[in-house]
Parts: C-alpha cells; structure tokens; sequence
C-alpha cells in the first residue's frame, strides 16, 4: 500500500516537475521585448531590435522620407526671382508602415499564451505605404509665384496718323507658370522605389521653375507681314463748284469709303459702298447723266467717289482691274479716259487685290478736295505714270424737231451739240527714274451730244419728243 502511495507521489511531483519547466521556458519565450528575428518592413531591417527601438527606428525613417526636401529655382523667365523650398510632406507627401506598429503591440499584450501565439506568428515584411498628392504642390507654386500668371498679353496696334505715317505699337506678351514639367520631375523624385526602400534615397531636389510664353492674338510680327508699310499713293480731285446736294454726297461717300480694308485676293465693288452709304446718310438731289445729259437726280456726285479712287488704283502694282466704264459724257474733275462710272444695277467699279498683301483705303475730304490714300506695300523706286490720248473726235449730229409754236419759217436751237471723244488710256511703269513698261488700259468713247434744233412746221424737223430712257449714271 505505502509503495503504491509512495510511487504515485513521485510521478505527480515529476509531472509538476516537467510542467514548471515547460512553463518557464514559455513564459520566457513570450516575455522577450525584441523583435523577432528575420523582419524588414518597407526594407528597413528591425529583426531582434528592442521594440522601442524598433519603434523608433520606423518613426525616423517615416520623418526621414518626409522631410526630404524640394527647392524651386525662381530665377528664371518672366523676371521671376528667388527661390522656395518645401518638404515632401508640405507638398503632399506621406510615408507609413502598414500593421508593424499593431503587430509589435501585440508582442507586449495579452497573456503568456497569446504573446506566444503572437510572436510565433510575427509576420517576416511590412509594407511602407507612400502617397503623394500633386495638387498640393500645384498650388503652392501657384500661390509663390501667382503674379506671374496675373497679366494679359495685349495686341500690337496700328495707327496712321494725321501726317501719314503708320505707326506700329509693339505686342505684349504675358507668361504663365507651366508647373507639368516641374511636377513630373517631383514625382519621379519624391516616391522612392520599393527596390531603394530601406536605404538614403536623395535628400534634396532642385528644379527649375519652368514659365512659358504667351503670345497674343495680334503679334507685332503678324501685324507687319499684313503689308501696310506705308502710304503707297494718294490722288486728288476737287468739287469746288459744286452746289450743296453734290458735296454732301460726295462727302458721304469717301466718310464710308474711308478705312475700307481689302484683304489679299477681295474684290472691292463700288456698289457696296454706295448701298451702305445710302442707308447711314442717304442721298441728296444733284445732277445725274441720263441719256447723255445732266439732269435733276439723287446721288448726283458718287461717281467723283469712284473715279478718284480709280485714279489712285490705276498707279500702284498688284491691282487686277475687273469692271469699269467711263461716263458717257466727259467729267469736268478728270481727264478723258480717266474716270470711273457707276450706274445703280447696271454699271459697277471693281478690282481685286492682288498685291498679295492687305491694303487700305482713307479718304479725306477738306476745303472742297477729295482725297483717295492707299496704305500697302509698294517698292518706293517704282511709280505709274498715266496718259490719255484722243485718237478720233466725233462731231456732233445735228437733231431738228418740229415744234407747233413756232411761227412759219421759224427755227430755235435749244440744245448746243459738244464733240464726241474716242480716247486711249495708257499706264508707264518708272522703275528708278527710267521708263520701263507701257501698257494700255483702257479703250474709250464719250458719244457726242447733238445740236437739237426746234423748227416751225413743215421745215423737215421730226415729230415727238426725244427718248430720256437709259441708265442713270453718277446717281442712283
């Protein structure tokens, strides 16, 4: 009995023995303060640090990334000056280790059993995680810099001024920040690759910040190449016997032909000027030509318009004449040959341009004077002359027309007839003072007027009135 009891007790005490050894050397296993061996995490190695140290190891490495720093160099175009810098986490960007500060607190939490489940089960990496929000350094540069972007470029101008000369302001460029290239450079930077985790990457950054050029729509360079130079000619005819109704239509005209701008290949018509000066004055009455003869009218004095800028026209190159006729009757402002007419419907004045540049036309009308000025491009050495020739006249017919109140054998001219003109027009190129070319640019007639002679009846006069149809020329 005693030898059973006695053997029972030695094999309890030898269990309770072997238990508070096992125990011990859990309890030791769990209690250890270090970081298990083999663990990295974001590639910074921690195994068998002290978990404070460890802990402190990551906050450094965590503060050491984000503190890393970017400067911005400032001196660069637009006058900007100076230079910024900034940390990565003041421009977006944060560096953390995921779940290695969670895991190394379980290392320290709960009782032998769980420590040890914990540190047996302590995962070997972590991850850093890097984020970076571009934005943010968008607009810190924008802010550091925002006066840059604060101006509009301005157009270049060009003014003729009363003396004739063109006059050209220069454009104004503005500049605006262009912060694409600078933030690629930064983000190629400020994220350091997973295969350099772990290690020094590059402490400092210094970029340039990049301004571009902002032109306007209207450069000085794009304002010149339109081709006003200068004032190529200027021709003009005066109105000085003219009565009210004719000058204020000849007034109002040029005041709407001034200005008038032809791009490279238009085809100015007349006509158009006419229509719009119509509906901004309107016309008063004044003599027209109708059937060859000076008759009350509206609009009575456009074609002084027209034929003075034809004359202007005629001496410049690069002009393709495409509609024009002379008055049926000679005009008294121009020499034969030399005007242009316009008939409401019928008859227009047009030429195109093709000097390949843009040209101006002004008008100035002063002390009874109309002047036409060409504002374009034209060599200085070169000049048109113009002559006109009478090469046939024509005389007049003579017109006897019955009229019953005129006593037997009685006869009165009411009508003196004027000769008819058949005339050629010829434009001389001058190149250097010398005569170059001479071509003819016009072929035309003036229809003589008869001597309308009214006879008593039975004197051999025709009977009936004299046609007054036709088209209404220098009127509308």
């Amino acid at each position: 009995m005693w030898k059973k009891l006695h053997l029972w007790i030695i094999i309890v005490f030898a269990l309770l023995l072997v238990a508070s050894v096992g125990y011990g050397a859990l309890s030791y296993y769990s209690g250890q303060d270090t970081v298990p061996e083999q663990v990295t995490a974001g590639g910074v190695d921690i195994s068998g640090l002290p978990i404070d140290d460890a802990l402190k190891k990551l906050d450094q490495y965590e503060q050491m990334l984000e503190s890393r720093t970017i400067t911005v160099d400032g001196n660069t175009a637009a006058d900007a000056e100076g230079s910024k810098q900034w940390t990565a986490a003041e421009i977006g960007y944060k560096a953390e280790f995921i779940g290695v500060r969670e895991e190394l607190k379980k290392l320290r939490s709960g009782n032998v059993w769980i420590r040890s489940k914990s540190r047996y089960h302590f995962p070997s990496t972590f991850e850093l995680k890097q984020s970076y929000d571009p934005a943010v350094f968008d607009k810190l540069v924008h802010a550091e810099w925002d006066w840059i972007d604060s101006n509009e470029p301005v157009n270049a101008t060009r003014t003729i001024a009363s003396n004739d000369k063109v006059v050209y302001t220069p454009h104004t460029d503005a500049y605006r920040i262009d912060v694409e290239p600078l933030k690629e450079k930064v983000a190629s930077w400020i994220v350091v690759p997973d295969s350099q985790l772990g290690g020094q990457p590059e402490q400092t950054l210094t970029a340039k910040l990049e301004v571009k050029t902002v032109h306007p729509e209207i450069t000085l360079e794009k304002l010149k190449d339109e081709g006003i130079d200068r004032k190529i000619i200027e021709f003009t005819t005066s109105f000085a016997t003219s009565a009210e109704g004719r000058a204020f239509n000849v007034t109002s005209t040029a005041k709407v032909l001034n200005d008038w701008v032809l791009e490279p290949g238009d085809v100015f018509s007349y006509g158009d000027v006419v229509a719009k000066t119509e509906k901004e004055f309107g016309y008063k009455e004044a003599p027209v030509i109708s059937n060859g003869k000076l008759v009350p009218g509206i609009g009575g004095g456009i074609c002084q318009v027209s034929s003075t800028l034809y004359n202007a026209i005629l001496r410049i190159s690069g002009i393709d004449i495409v509609e024009r006729r002379n008055h049926s009757l000679p005009v008294a402002y121009l020499p034969k040959g030399q005007d242009a007419t316009f008939a409401s419907g019928a008859i227009d004045f047009r030429f195109r341009n093709s000097t390949g540049k843009k040209l101006i036309i002004r008008t100035v009308v002063e002390d009874r004077k109309l002047t036409v000025k060409l504002f374009g491009t034209m060599p200085e050495n070169i000049r048109y002359d113009i002559e006109s020739n009478i090469v046939k006249t024509v005389q007049p017919a003579v017109q006897k027309v019955t009229d019953k109140s005129l006593a037997a054998g009685k006869q009165v001219v009411v009508q003196n007839g004027s000769v008819g003109y058949v005339v050629d027009t010829f434009r001389t190129l001058v190149k250097d003072g010398k005569n170059v070319s001479r071509e003819k640019v016009s072929h035309d007639t003036y229809r003589a007027q008869p001597t309308i002679i009214h006879v008593a009846p039975g004197s051999g006069g025709s009977s009936g009135t004299q046609n007054s149809g036709g088209v209404v020329e220098d009127g509308i």
